[in-house]
C-alpha cells in the first residue's frame, strides 16, 4: 500500500489557496533556499507515514468550513518529489469531489520518463497549482537555491501551454531578489505566460532560523532585515506591470542574452505580443 511521507497538516490553512484550505506538507526537497523557513523538511524521510484515504478522512472532517472555494493543498518540502503519492492522493481527492491545489517550487520538473507522464496524468487532478518563483537570473538561482532553474522555467512554459491556472509567488529577500533589474525580468517572463491568475510578493521574514538552528546549520541571511513596506510595494507594483519597462532580452554573464519564450520541448514559443491573462491579477 502506497504512503506518503507526511511532515504535518494544517487543519484551517487560509494563506494556501482559495478559501479554506487543508493542507498537507510532505517531507523532502532538494533546495537549498537561503531563506527556507521549513529547513526540516528537507530530510525526505518521515516517521509519520500515511495512505491517502488516511489523509483525506482527517481532510473532510472540516469540509463544512471549506465553502465553495476552499478545498486541500498539498505542499513541503516538495510535494512532486513524492510525485507517485501525490497522484493517488489528488486522483482519490477527484473521486471524492474535493477542490485540489499544488503549492511547488517546481525543481523536480522534466520532460524525461516517466516523469512527464506521470505528471501530466497527476494534472488531470489538480485544479490549480501554487508555485514559487524564486530567482529569474540562472546563476542567481543556483546561488540562493542550490539548483538551475532552467527546468522550472520550463514548467511554467508547460502549464501555460496546457492553460492550467497558476498563481506565482516570489520571495522578496534585501539583498538577493530585492533588484529592481531583476524584478523586471520576472515580470518580462511572467507577461510571455497565459494561464496566471494571482501574484504575490512575499516579504523575507526569518522566523524560520530557529529551525536551521536546531538541525545545526548555520543560517545564511542571519542579520538580514524583512524589506521595508515601500520596498515591497515597489516589487508588488513591477510584478503588477505598472511599471512597463520590463525588459525584452535580459542580462545574463558573460554578456549573453536570455529569450524567455525559448523553451527545452520544442513546441512553438510563447510571445512577447500576447495579452496577459484575462484571470485575477493580484498581491498580497
Amino acid at each position: 500500500m502506497l504512503k506518503g511521507a507526511i511532515h504535518s497538516t494544517e487543519s484551517f490553512g487560509c494563506v494556501d489557496g482559495p478559501g479554506i484550505r487543508f493542507v498537507i506538507f510532505l517531507k523532502g526537497c532538494n533546495m537549498r533556499c537561503r531563506y527556507c523557513h521549513n529547513a526540516d523538511t528537507w530530510d525526505p524521510h518521515s516517521d509519520d507515514l500515511r495512505t491517502a484515504d488516511q489523509l483525506l478522512d482527517q481532510a473532510e472532517r472540516y469540509r463544512g468550513y471549506w465553502g465553495k472555494e476552499g478545498g486541500i493543498t498539498v505542499s513541503g518540502g516538495e510535494p512532486l518529489l513524492q510525485l507517485d503519492f501525490l497522484l493517488e492522493l489528488l486522483r482519490k481527492a477527484k473521486a471524492r469531489g474535493i477542490r485540489t491545489a499544488i503549492d511547488t517550487a517546481g525543481q523536480p520538473f522534466t520532460r524525461a520518463e516517466p516523469f512527464f507522464s506521470k505528471f501530466r496524468e497527476l494534472m488531470r487532478y489538480t485544479d490549480l497549482l501554487i508555485m514559487d518563483l524564486k530567482h529569474i537570473d540562472p546563476t542567481e538561482h543556483r546561488k540562493l537555491t542550490g539548483q538551475p532553474n532552467d527546468n522550472i522555467l520550463d514548467l511554467f512554459r508547460y502549464l501555460s501551454d496546457t492553460g492550467k491556472p497558476v498563481w506565482v509567488r516570489h520571495v522578496l529577500v534585501p539583498g538577493v531578489t530585492d533588484d529592481d533589474d531583476y524584478l523586471r525580468q520576472t515580470r518580462a517572463f511572467i507577461r510571455t505566460l497565459k494561464n496566471v491568475e494571482k501574484i504575490e510578493v512575499l516579504p523575507y521574514h526569518s522566523m524560520g532560523q530557529y529551525k536551521w538552528e536546531a538541525l545545526g546549520i548555520p543560517y545564511p541571511l542571519k542579520g538580514v532585515e524583512p524589506p521595508g513596506p515601500e520596498r515591497v510595494e515597489n516589487a508588488r507594483r513591477i510584478l503588477r506591470g505598472e511599471d512597463e519597462r520590463a525588459p525584452r532580452a535580459v542580462r545574463k554573464p558573460a554578456g549573453q542574452k536570455v529569450d524567455y519564450n525559448q523553451g527545452n520541448s520544442g513546441q512553438s514559443p510563447l510571445n512577447y505580443s500576447q495579452p496577459r491573462s484575462s484571470g485575477l491579477w493580484e498581491t498580497q
